[in-house]
């Protein structure tokens, strides 16, 4: 008996004692509106144009491919901060390559472009193991193939 109440209290009690992070919408036509909780910024996105949407925003997985580089960028800025060097004007560009059986991502090509800017072989160290160590990147399953590039 003290069992069944125990699970009872379980599924009547929050999973994350913290803000949440984002509320999620379906608003149909394979469409959903992600709100951000703190800032209220949002995000759309539309299923793919292989998989029956319109293709007129990002995709579920393409946020997630996208997240790496966004994720890869913001350390390494915050690590270069640290070492008194800058990658302001850095991009990052994100190729998804999908698989269908099942259907997943199956691999993330992230292309890193740096401004000329005389990055010393120390500091490309560093802007290296920062990317290669960003949350996104330890955060993803290993068997997906995470292909990335630097160019300075």
């Amino acid at each position: 008996m003290s069992g069944q109440k125990n699970i009872a209290n379980l599924v009547h009690t929050p999973i994350n004692k913290f803000m949440a992070t984002s509320k999620i919408t379906y608003t149909g036509g394979l469409r959903t509106t992600s709100v951000h909780e703190r800032s209220g910024e949002e995000i759309v996105t539309d299923a793919p144009v292989d998989n029956k949407g319109k293709g007129e925003a990002f995709s579920p997985t393409d946020l997630l491919a996208t997240s790496l580089g966004n994720c890869m960028l913001t350390t390494i800025a915050i690590v270069s901060e640290g070492h008194n060097f800058t990658i302001d004007g850095a991009t990052c560009e994100i190729t998804k390559i999908m698989e269908q059986n099942p259907r997943r991502v199956a691999e993330i090509v992230a292309v890193l472009q740096f401004p000329p800017n005389g990055y010393t072989d120390q500091e490309k160290l560093i802007i290296e193991k920062a990317a290669n160590t960003c949350p996104v990147i330890y955060s993803l399953h290993p068997d997906l193939k995470k292909t990335v590039s630097f160019n300075y």
